[in-house]
């Protein structure tokens, strides 16, 4: 169904969109002199984090780490309304790393700047003993380059995370063979049209390439238990998505959602993907709020 649906529609250039001045509760306050207005720090870089309005420091919340994308900072995607909106609906804790000269580094990537599989393992430890975040209960998510590095994440880190919600990223060349981590809860959503990170790859300069979206794809296809079900396929009209979903990948859940449009993040793609995890996990969240 969905190699059908790859000849796409017209390409919708609709990218993320950076606004100051979120329009959520403030964030509450800690005794640490880092969150929203200045960046916590690590030994490899920073990071900025904001909670939902109420929470407290007795109770533990859930988490969705944000990664943006090339040329982003962590400063704009703890502000941008969308992101801040959706943290706050769904009352998690909004964590946003600074990719290292604003992108990020990872096997086949144009530039190694520094370990980013290391530094956001260190901006779990870092975030979850200064706020009343619960290591189970973390999503990460990230737009272009940064669901780019998701997908690794996913590879390496999977222990880590409860689970993985990238946009418009993938695998680049070379492919990974394996991946060390277990089965993640994946959740991916990529534009037919996009021509930034097209499905198929594509060259960046003369050292690097995209990967193809589907080959990757198969890694997580035939890793476990997964190999041998067939996906159930599916549509989500009101987000514009049609998806695969492979839910018996030893107790995992992998899905891949494809729209028709270009190089697009929208928050509630990754809002749908949280609840999505929290109804496999048991995990209470507020009414649903779109």
């Amino acid at each position: 169904m969905l190699r059908g649906f790859l000849g796409g529609a017209c390409f919708a250039a609709l990218m993320f969109g950076l606004s100051p001045a979120g329009a959520a509760e403030p964030a509450a306050r800690t005794t640490e002199p880092c969150g929203v207005e200045a960046a916590c720090t690590v030994p490899s870089g920073e990071y900025r984090v904001r909670l939902p309005g109420g929470a407290k420091p007795s109770e533990r919340i859930g988490a969705i780490l944000y990664l943006h994308g090339y040329g982003g900072t962590a400063e704009n995607a703890i502000r941008n309304k969308a992101l801040v909106r959706m943290a706050s609906d769904l009352g998690v804790a909004l964590i946003a790393p600074q990719g290292a000269d604003r992108s990020w580094s990872f096997p086949g990537s144009p530039q190694e700047r520094r370990d980013d599989i290391a530094f956001v393992a260190a901006v779990l430890d870092d975030a979850t003993r200064r706020l009343p975040i619960d290591p189970d209960k973390i999503l990460a998510s990230g737009f272009s380059v940064g669901g780019s590095m998701v997908w690794y994440l996913a590879c390496n880190l999977g222990d880590r995370f409860a689970g993985f919600a990238p946009v418009a990223g993938a695998f680049w060349e070379p492919l990974p063979q394996s991946c060390p981590g277990p089965e993640p809860n994946l959740f991916h959503v990529h534009g037919t049209s996009d021509t930034v990170v097209p499905m198929a790859g594509r060259a960046i300069g003369d050292r690097a390439r995209q990967g193809d979206v589907m080959e990757g794809w198969k890694l997580w296809e035939t890793k476990g238990a997964c190999a041998g079900e067939v996906p159930e396929s599916f549509s989500l009209e009101r987000l514009g998505l049609e998806c695969e979903r492979r839910a018996r990948c030893n107790g995992k859940t992998l899905e891949l959602c494809l729209h028709p449009g270009g190089h697009a993040f929208k928050a509630v793609w990754v809002a749908r993907a949280w609840r999505a995890l929290a109804a496999l996990k048991g995990w209470r969240v507020p009414a649903r709020i779109e």
